[in-house]
């Protein structure tokens, strides 16, 4: 047999180190993710770009956060995660209030960087910036593909601590939840600006599939899930036609 053909034993007093075992991937299972957006703040309503900037909510804002926590507080939350910025974490000590569950903070869940906008109003960002806000894009800050990534995964990574049948609350920010979940259901960047934003402290509900991906069952919803009524015979958490 050729040099070619003959398997060749290490050479003496060397070592083989064995391949390196691929992570397994996430077991699918029953979770459930709740995307939370955060409630109105001073900035919202002058419609003022907010980015990282550490805005609190207003009276409003707090108003309707306890509001939206004893609505989810239903849903029976196993986890509560948030962004640090104010509006985000006290958004979310809401629902922690009512659950007892304490709320964890990554810092992969703020808002889009919105560079040299944040503070500008919409018309200010218009006038002095048209061809940046024809692309969405902020002079400085992160692109769309930027923050769909670092959300994305942040929420992955949350997901792998949720047991099978956990049922998680995230309460972040508009432009990071959109394009966070964009990530999460695997859709393609063209499709992004296809999916509605949310509405200050409304939220969208993702069920996990069989295969382990995730499915879009609520979008920026302000009530508990309804079923679904109809002819549209749609799947539920496992992946199975509804009933």
């Amino acid at each position: 047999m050729s040099d070619a053909g003959r398997a060749t034993a290490p050479a003496a007093g060397t070592t083989t180190t064995p391949a390196e075992e691929p992570t397994p991937a996430r077991p699918p299972g029953k979770r459930r993710l709740v995307l939370w957006r955060h409630g109105q703040t001073a900035w919202n309503v002058e419609r003022r770009f907010q980015g990282k900037t550490d805005i609190p909510l207003d009276d409003t804002g707090v108003a309707q956060a306890r509001r939206a926590a004893r609505l989810l507080a239903g849903l029976q939350p196993t986890a509560l995660l948030a962004s640090p910025l104010r509006r985000a974490a006290d958004t979310a000590q809401a629902l922690a209030d009512l659950t007892g569950l304490p709320v964890r903070h990554d810092k992969d869940l703020i808002e889009r960087d919105g560079g040299a906008w944040e503070g500008l109003t919409s018309q200010e960002i218009r006038d002095r910036y048209p061809a940046e806000h024809a692309a969405w894009q902020p002079p400085g800050g992160e692109t769309s593909a930027q923050v769909a990534k670092r959300v994305g995964a942040a929420l992955e990574r949350a997901l792998d601590d949720l047991p099978p049948t956990g049922q998680l609350v995230v309460a972040s920010h508009g432009a990071a939840l959109r394009l966070g979940m964009s990530h999460l259901l695997g859709l393609p960047q063209e499709t992004w600006e296809r999916l509605g934003g949310l509405s200050n402290c409304c939220w969208s509900v993702l069920t996990e599939m069989r295969d382990g991906g995730w499915r879009l069952a609520e979008h920026n919803a302000g009530t508990l899930p309804e079923p679904v009524l109809g002819d549209d015979r749609p799947e539920d958490r496992n992946g199975d036609p509804a009933p």
